[in-house]
């Protein structure tokens, strides 16, 4: 909990489906992460998006998604085989509603406000260089990240369809960097697990995951050398921090499923 891995956003859909089955009715995956959404929205008072319900209620074996906020669609894409993602847990926590992460959102429509856009996914990197007078280096920062990573989760989509997993790690790179100097989310030992991980043979790229704040980074390895990877790295992010890592392997699968149970 608290790691930046989705684990209230997985409470809240299990939870429904547990709901949902013992009552005798079914919900689709987009019925699910949106009612999971508003629960931590509106009773919990975080104002979390809608990705991480709604992979985690639809996501399938071996693919990622690319996911439109907007219209709550999601393409599946697959995801080279020579590949494996490393879950880089610091050591730290961090709380959403005691950190910045309802600020940043609140920035972000101030953002949207001053472009007169119903969303920064509307706003271009032109238009975001060409009318920002008036706007704070700080409001200015946080749209420029959304602006960017937007373009590079597209950028993303299409290099894993072509397989291009380098062009992948490149562009989490960027993404950390980003995350780090302009929505200024990560912290310091976030920012030595990426190093640290792209310091390490058998790396394409690494990034922070989550909300921010502390928690976990996330990277895609080789296959072949991801074993020796996940000594080495942690054995790299201790060297820096002084703090014990915890790596996991870690492949995409299935979201959630309901089990038949005994009778």
């Amino acid at each position: 909990m608290g790691a930046g891995m989705s684990s209230s956003a997985a409470l809240c859909v299990g939870s429904a489906v547990t709901l949902a089955v013992a009552s005798g009715f079914y919900l689709e995956s987009r019925e699910l992460a949106q009612l999971a959404q508003h629960s931590e929205n509106a009773w919990v008072g975080v104002n979390s998006g809608i990705m991480d319900p709604l992979v985690i209620a639809g996501g399938h074996h071996g693919h990622a998604q690319l996911i439109d906020c907007r219209y709550l669609t999601a393409e599946d894409i697959p995801v080279p085989a020579n590949i494996v993602s490393a879950i880089l847990d610091t050591g730290t926590r961090r709380g959403h509603v005691e950190s910045a992460y309802n600020e940043r959102r609140t920035q972000c429509v101030e953002a949207a406000r001053h472009f007169e856009v119903a969303s920064l996914r509307d706003l271009d990197q032109a238009t975001l260089e060409s009318k920002n007078a008036g706007l704070s280096d700080v409001i200015y920062r946080r749209a420029r990240h959304v602006v960017t990573e937007n373009e590079r989760t597209l950028r993303a989509a299409d290099a894993l369809r072509t397989g291009d997993a380098e062009t992948v790690g490149r562009l989490m790179v960027e993404s950390h960097e980003s995350l780090r100097d302009d929505y200024e989310v990560s912290n310091r030992p976030l920012d030595a697990m990426v190093i640290a991980a792209n310091a390490t043979p058998g790396c394409l790229g690494a990034r922070m995951m989550g909300g921010g704040f502390g928690g976990v980074a996330v990277a895609l390895v080789s296959r072949e050398r991801a074993a020796q990877f996940k000594k080495q790295v942690a054995d790299r992010y201790t060297d820096i921090t002084g703090l014990q890592a915890h790596v996991h392997l870690a492949e995409a699968v299935d979201g959630v499923l309901a089990l038949p149970g005994d009778g």
